[in-house]
């Protein structure tokens, strides 16, 4: 079989990629350790998220809480609490708490033999431990107490339900409230340097997929292609990887690997990203793996691709998340496809790779300068195959800006 017989959805362009961050490619870095960046301010993922970050970030949640009339935020291990203090200890059934309140220092409740490693890693260096033999609760209703008045306090939403239980009895003169509205706020517009990290993990997913493209030969499976791709992102740096879907199979909008050994003349979609320095990208390409695509692939392509120029096209500061969905939906559906656009056309990206905002039906959000998110329109025939082009933007002032390289018309 020949190698490299495919006919890239813009192939010219995703060439180009590679060999504008070819410097990337075998080098080894930071990138897989989020926390890199705040111990080495001359890693490879500068700029540095440094400890003044973090603490404009604690300053604007505690903006957010007196906004609410909040007295308090506890979050446990998550991408909040990483976002927070810039450590992820991870969850277990030894609980570990951050203690936000109004006023004065954070505090975190943990293990008393985490102590050193959470003042180690974390922004946040106050660590009062709890024994073995001891209730954690009673420590945070000590450590509330002592830190804020009462009054209602902000839960992390993704908090477990029984801790949940046990700090709203450990804390029965409080009130407890859903903390999204905080932290959604607090994450959705990125920071300069939050986009600067979203750009370093595009580059590397972009020239990890050339890679991949390019060594694609008959016979391979889905789960070869698969492992290939993370090994090219852990060449250049990075942990990631993604789906890999072959013919039929890519008419799965998230199928597993399922189909059979590639072969000529059929299509090939990926969807992959991966993680530097805490930051996420998402990007799918499909390409036809053989000589010439079909009329009807080079017809759905196209027609996609128009509907992802859409939105691009109509975003500005103020559009609602719900008009990007309609503008990418009405061409889809004027050629005639509108019954195979099956999911909304996009999602925020950051720390995580599915967040606020959503671009869906319903969704009156207006966008603002600094949100970043995936316009990723799609045509899916079951049976036959499927067509998907993402690619990650950021809103500017003057517009959408985006930050991958786009594929191009067939």
């Amino acid at each position: 079989m020949q190698r490299r017989a495919f006919v890239a959805a813009g192939g010219v362009a995703i060439a180009d990629w590679g060999l504008r961050i070819a410097d990337w490619s075998g080098r080894t870095s930071d990138a897989a350790n989020p926390q890199s960046a705040i111990r080495n301010p001359q890693s490879r993922q500068e700029p540095s998220v440094g400890p003044e970050v973090f603490q404009r970030r604690l300053d604007r949640a505690r903006a957010e809480l007196r906004t609410r009339g909040l007295q308090c935020l506890i979050a446990t291990p998550g991408t909040n609490y990483e976002y927070l203090t810039g450590y992820n200890p991870g969850r277990s059934e030894r609980l570990i708490a951050l203690i936000l309140p109004l006023e004065g220092a954070p505090a975190v409740v943990c293990p008393s033999f985490e102590t050193e490693r959470i003042k180690r890693h974390s922004t946040v260096t106050d660590a009062r431990g709890w024994d073995e033999q001891d209730d954690p609760y009673v420590l945070v209703r000590d450590t509330v107490r002592r830190l804020a008045r009462a009054g209602t306090i902000a839960l992390e939403s993704s908090t477990g339900y029984q801790t949940s239980l046990r700090l709203a009895d450990a804390l029965p003169g409080w009130k407890f409230v859903d903390a999204a509205p905080v932290t959604e706020r607090l994450r959705i517009v990125k920071a300069p340097e939050e986009v600067a990290l979203i750009r370093r993990a595009i580059g590397i997913t972009q020239s990890a997929m050339t890679a991949t493209f390019g060594q694609l030969v008959g016979g391979m499976t889905e789960r070869d292609v698969a492992r290939l791709l993370s090994r090219e992102m852990q060449q250049r740096g990075a942990e990631g990887g993604g789906l890999v879907q072959f013919g039929p199979s890519s008419a799965l909008p998230h199928g597993g690997p399922a189909a059979a050994a590639l072969e000529r003349e059929t299509v090939v979609l990926i969807d992959c990203g991966c993680r530097v320095g805490g930051y996420e990208s998402d990007i799918t390409r499909t390409v036809w793996f053989g000589d010439s695509p079909t009329e009807e692939f080079r017809k759905v392509f196209n027609v996609v691709h128009d509907a992802q120029s859409a939105a691009i096209e109509l975003g500005r500061p103020g559009t609602p998340c719900q008009d990007m969905d309609r503008a990418a939906r009405r061409v889809i559906t004027a050629a005639g496809y509108g019954a195979f656009f099956t999911h909304r056309l996009g999602h925020g990206l950051g720390m995580d790779g599915h967040e606020p905002p959503y671009l869906v039906e319903g969704n009156a959000l207006r966008l603002e300068p600094a949100m970043v998110f995936t316009d990723e329109p799609g045509i899916y025939q079951l049976g036959k195959f499927g067509v998907r082009i993402e690619d990650d933007c950021v809103m500017t002032e003057k517009g959408v800006e985006v930050l991958s390289q786009r594929a191009s018309k067939l």
